[in-house]
């Protein structure tokens, strides 16, 4: 349950009581609000495993159809999307590798988080992902990817293509954030010099499925 520390502070500082209970109705609209937009729960709702029957949404899955699950990914929400397909998905999940911000303090089970910079990437969110294509590529035919997506996974992702440095990234990325310039905006030019965006991941290469999982920006 989302809790504000300092919630009675905050509406004891009201002047009057009729502040004060405008005050109270604010902080719990926003507590709920928070709560509402919990990326495992969010992703829970989502997600639903009826026999060995995988549903995501309006797909559907037989994971006894598969010999592996993979588990791919990178974001802010990354390692609590992580927690929850775990709780879902149990002992189907083969391996993974999630890239996640510093300090999340989180466990999981089977994936593995690896801590990375946001938003300036960094030589860990390089090697994460590396990682994650090194699984996507053993993938076979008889093989399930799952790929958790969230906010921040561009900079929690980074492989610069052919030509680019990490380095160019880094010094692009600021200048970008220091001109004022918007979240999609700085997206637009970072997916040119992405070797992992451009081009994408291509569920046609290797393994059987390609299960997309979105969490909230």
């Amino acid at each position: 349950m989302v809790k504000i520390k300092n919630k009675a502070r905050l509406i004891n500082n009201g002047e009057t009581p009729l502040e004060q209970k405008a005050r109270d109705l604010a902080l719990k609209s926003l507590e709920s609000a928070v709560k509402a937009a919990n990326p495992k729960k969010l992703l829970q709702s989502k997600i639903f495993l009826e026999g060995s029957r995988l549903k995501v949404g309006a797909r559907s899955f037989d994971l006894a159809k598969f010999k592996h699950v993979y588990v791919v990914g990178g974001g802010k929400a990354g390692a609590a999307m992580t927690q929850a397909l775990e709780e879902v998905l149990g002992d189907y999940i083969t391996a993974g590798t999630v890239n996640i911000p510093y300090t999340s303090n989180r466990k999981t089970r089977v994936v593995e988080l690896n801590e990375a910079s946001h938003p300036i990437p960094d030589k860990a969110g390089v090697k994460g992902t590396r990682r994650m294509l090194t699984i996507a590529k053993k993938a076979k035919k008889d093989d399930l990817l799952v790929c958790l997506i969230s906010g921040g996974g561009s900079s929690l992702m980074p492989l610069p293509r052919k030509g680019v440095s990490l380095r160019d990234k880094q010094a692009l990325t600021e200048a970008l954030l220091k001109s004022g310039a918007s979240i999609s905006e700085v997206n637009v030019v970072r997916k040119h010099l992405s070797a992992l965006t451009n081009p994408p991941i291509d569920p046609a290469d290797g393994f059987n499925e390609f299960c997309p999982s979105y969490g909230s920006r």
